[in-house]
């Protein structure tokens, strides 16, 4: 029998070694993988001004702060100015004018970071609200999660105490129950389950969202509550400091699980804060919720990135963040393969969660469809409001624009033709992002209906 002499055999594992490395490089995980776990946490009617580490004083969020501190904080992190479109956005990476049609719905045709995480071997979970389509029990799982429990899918009823809620394309209403805890039970059941395989967990949470009623932390739980201003902010407040409570109960159970170094968390809000609240910064000052505006108030979302040992505790991001960047931020990090295919106007924030450069906005666009006739104002030649905007400087498709840092509620329009200097620079930069989008929106694809023209059709 021949013999291989002991340089030989290291040759060949090495090419071996070498070989299996090559077909590795830039594949999807496959099932039974070492990715690291991914959970997007998205919260309802959430201003970046509710976070004490945003400088906000009127609500107790000490486990995101705590987050904050250990982990990454964006400043300028912004949604649509309502639900439906931010998660249309989020969960496909595209700007609402490539698939968006309608509220409470999202195309079936359409591919999701769920689909991505699932083909790539990850076990995949989405629980809290839906608000995507209804009476099809399969659209969770078409959508590419294998686990769900949902408000506003298979029906609506309650969200909050003695909650109806979808589980698993089951209706299920849940007498005595706190719909926020039996989303969170599901989620932590989950978890522990599949705590051998790498999970993807989207969390897209029924709390904040009005109306403002108490939590099983009020004192007035189950009692008839106060429709007053005081009584309504003082619930509101109780619902920012529940929601708090269940990220940090999150966090706590991925310790004891001994998964919090291999698990990256996002927290971030779906619009801004809703009306009827109103905020106090540290420096005195107040913030209304604009949740349904345009405004920075209606857009500006806090983002926390959290990953134990992959990011400079205490990271403070300036750089400019779109709800179309999560699906390749999370794919990024967990070496998930995003489709050439799909038209992808997202960008990886992943290098900043790090503390490196990597490739910063010079603008967001924005495609948004009013649902209300009072908010028609901005809408343009295409039947949407559309924006483009950075940190200082925003320009829509109607020829308004507007300096943030001096009028950052937008009151005062000013004429493209009449700036100078700094200001007309940034309406250029702003105007060629506009333009990048004139032909985006797929010619089959249902025009926005505004809701003037709602009216009309129905009175006809």
């Amino acid at each position: 029998m021949k013999t291989i002499p002991t340089f030989g055999i290291a040759l060949l594992l090495l090419a071996s070694l070498s070989a299996l490395h090559a077909a590795d490089v830039n594949q999807p995980l496959l099932s039974g993988a070492s990715g690291p776990n991914v959970i997007v946490i998205l919260v309802d009617d959430l201003g970046y001004e509710c976070l004490g580490a945003n400088g906000g004083k009127s609500y107790q969020t000490p486990h995101l702060d705590g987050l904050a501190r250990t982990g990454a904080r964006f400043e300028h992190c912004y949604a649509q100015p309502n639900c439906t479109p931010t998660r249309v956005q989020m969960m496909t990476g595209m700007s609402n004018v490539r698939n968006y049609v309608s509220f409470g719905s999202l195309e079936k045709s359409q591919t999701t970071f769920g689909h991505l995480f699932r083909d790539a071997g990850y076990a995949t979970c989405i629980a809290g609200k839906w608000q995507l389509g209804t009476k099809d029990a399969s659209l969770p799982r078409h959508f590419g999660f294998d686990e769900h429990c949902l408000w506003s899918m298979l029906g609506r009823g309650e969200r909050y105490a003695d909650p109806s809620l979808s589980v698993n394309g089951e209706f299920k209403t849940f007498a005595g129950k706190y719909g926020p805890d039996v989303c969170q039970e599901f989620v932590l059941d989950f978890i522990r389950r599949n705590r051998s395989k790498p999970f993807l967990v989207y969390y897209p949470m029924i709390l904040t969202h009005g109306h403002y009623e108490a939590t099983p932390d009020s004192k007035d739980y189950r009692q008839p509550t106060s429709k007053s201003k005081a009584g309504e902010q003082q619930h509101f407040a109780d619902m920012v400091a529940y929601m708090d409570k269940q990220v940090g109960d999150l966090t706590q159970e991925l310790e004891t699980l001994g998964l919090r170094d291999n698990t990256l968390l996002l927290f971030t809000g779906d619009n801004g804060t809703g009306r009827g609240a109103t905020s106090t910064l540290e420096d005195g000052s107040e913030q209304d919720g604009e949740k349904g505006s345009t405004t920075r108030g209606g857009m500006h979302v806090p983002l926390i990135a959290s990953w134990p040992g992959q990011m400079k505790p205490g990271t403070v991001c300036p750089d400019l963040v779109d709800m179309t960047d999560f699906l390749p931020t999370i794919c990024d990090a967990a070496g998930v393969d995003v489709p050439k295919s799909l038209p992808i106007d997202g960008r990886s924030f992943l290098p900043q969660m790090r503390g490196e450069k990597g490739q910063p906005r010079d603008w967001i666009y924005s495609y948004w469809v009013p649902l209300r006739a009072s908010q028609t104002g901005n809408v343009g030649s295409r039947g949407a409001v559309e924006q483009a905007f950075e940190q200082h400087f925003k320009l829509y498709s109607t020829g308004k624009f507007f300096d943030l840092d001096r009028d950052v509620e937008e009151n005062s329009p000013q004429q493209v033709a009449d700036l100078q200097g700094e200001a007309a620079t940034a309406a250029r930069k702003l105007q060629s992002a506009l333009d990048q989008f004139k032909d985006a929106r797929p010619a089959d694809l249902t025009p926005p209906t505004l809701p003037s023209e709602k009216k009309k059709r129905k009175n006809k």
